[in-house]
Parts: C-alpha cells; structure tokens; sequence
C-alpha cells in the first residue's frame, strides 16, 4: 500500500511572512524547513508521499510550494490558499489548477473570529469550490468545531476534512463537547479526518501516547477508516516531539486495525481525497 504523509509544512525564512514564529515557544522552529530535512524522516517511516499545506494567505506561497512539488516528485499534493472573500476567488482558484499537484485550499481560520467560516463572503468562495470540486482544509479550534457541521449541510458535494481532530485541547482532557462536535460533522458523508496534530495540543514535554490514543480512537470510529487519514504536522510537531515519535502515536492504535482499515488511514482516503498521483 502507499503511505501517505497528508499532512506537513514548508517553509523558508524571508520568504514570507512568518511573525507567528517570533514568539518564544516557537523558537525551535524557527529555522527553514524544506524538502531535504523531512525525506529521512519519511524513509525512516516508510513513507512514500506527502501532502504540503499552506502557512500564508499569500497567494505566491502556492506558486512556491508547486515549485518544491515539481522538484521533489515524492511531493504528491500542495493544499494551498486562494482568497474565499475576493470577487477574484474563482479566477485565482482556476489559476491554482493549472498545476496537477494543486489539490486543495485552507485558510487559517482558527485566527479569524470565530464565526468567520459563515460569513456570506467566505460562503460564496466555498461555493466556488464546491462548484469546481476542490477540496477544503477546516482548521478550526475545538470552540469553532461546531461549524463543521453547518459548513457540510451547506455544501453537500465540497470535500472537507477536519485538520488535527478539530484540535481539542489534549492538555486538559476535554471531551464532551469536542466529541460531540466531531460525531455531528462525521454524520456528513463529505467530511473527512486528518489524525494530525495531536501533541502539540497536549502537554510538549510530558505527552505520552496513551494521551492521543482515544481521541484518534474515537475519531476512527466516528469517520471509520475510509474516511480518516494520517498526518505528521511537520515540522510544528517538532514543538512537542521528533518526526518518529508521533508517527508511532498513531501508530500505536491504527496498527491494531486490520490491513485493510490500515491501509485506508495510512495512504487510501488521502489519495482519494485529495487525487493524488504520486511520481516518485
């Protein structure tokens, strides 16, 4: 089966706008992360491609990152950016896919107010890409899960997928209401999971494994395998652990499924999703 990384980052500093890495926390990522630092890491995996997603709201980080992607053929999708507010949505969207490799678009809208994904403007641009197929990333808080449901009802036929489980907040145990968000968005066919970006949400120094198990537990049973996909978050991930370690939280659990649900989670949905072809 091939496996997949659906879910890493690049990025190079002055290339674009990187404040958010000017805090203190952050300063362990605060280097360049590109192509070369991550492909040991996917061979100490066994993985075979990997999908980039978008950092800026900058279109030209779209142009950079299919860039990497033609150089790097192991580079199987980029999730890129393309305004959802702009009168020039579709246009831009259209201008993206001409590039095989453009396989999705994101905004971060877990820094936007929090009923951002339900603006009409921001509704009119998930039109456009509904009506064109082409997936959407929903980064959300868990304060802002709830809108995953409502965002699927709107837009039946534009694949979604949840970033990082709808980011519950590890460090803290919560529960109930992320779970129950993530089971009302799961009750939509077209609403996919990236089992992502756990550690980071749970204490860095001091996570351990069995922390993340029932929350990628308890979205594989909500999404089933064919709808849940594995992603390291790298090189964020990086904050709370190396690339091996949450490679191998994952791991832990979806390795007790059987091959055929493994190979789903481990490559197939992300290929489906997302169409990709890997070259390498």
């Amino acid at each position: 089966m091939m496996r997949i990384d659906a879910h890493h980052h690049l990025w190079q500093l002055g290339q674009f706008d990187y404040r958010w890495l000017d805090t203190e926390p952050h300063a362990p990522i605060r280097r360049d992360f590109l192509p070369a630092d991550l492909r040991p890491l996917l061979d100490q995996a066994g993985i075979d491609g990997t999908v980039v997603v978008q950092t800026q709201h900058d279109l030209a980080e779209n142009a950079w990152a299919l860039a990497l992607a033609d150089a790097h053929p192991w580079i199987a999708g980029v999730v890129g950016w393309v305004d959802l507010r702009s009168a020039e949505c579709e246009q831009q969207l259209l201008a993206a896919r001409q590039h095989p490799k453009f396989v999705g678009v994101r905004h971060v809208v877990q820094d936007e107010p929090d009923d951002f994904i339900l603006r009409p403007d921001v509704a009119r641009g998930l039109a456009t890409l509904e009506r064109h197929r082409v997936p959407y990333d929903l980064l959300f808080y868990a304060r802002q899960l709830k809108h995953a449901a409502t965002v699927a009802a709107q837009f039946p036929d534009l694949p979604l997928v949840l970033d990082h489980l709808g980011k519950p907040d590890v460090r803290t145990g919560q529960w109930d209401d992320w779970a129950a968000d993530l089971s009302r968005a799961a009750a939509f066919p077209n609403v996919y999971c990236k089992l992502s970006g756990l550690a980071t949400e749970a204490h860095w120094d001091r996570w351990h494994a069995a922390d993340l198990a029932r929350y990628f537990e308890f979205a594989i049973e909500a999404f089933g395998p064919q709808r849940c996909m594995y992603g390291s978050d790298w090189p964020v991930c990086l904050l709370a652990g190396n690339y091996d370690a949450i490679h191998q939280a994952c791991s832990l659990v979806v390795d007790r499924l059987s091959e055929t649900e493994q190979a789903w989670i481990w490559g197939e949905t992300a290929v489906r999703f997302y169409g990709l072809v890997n070259e390498d």
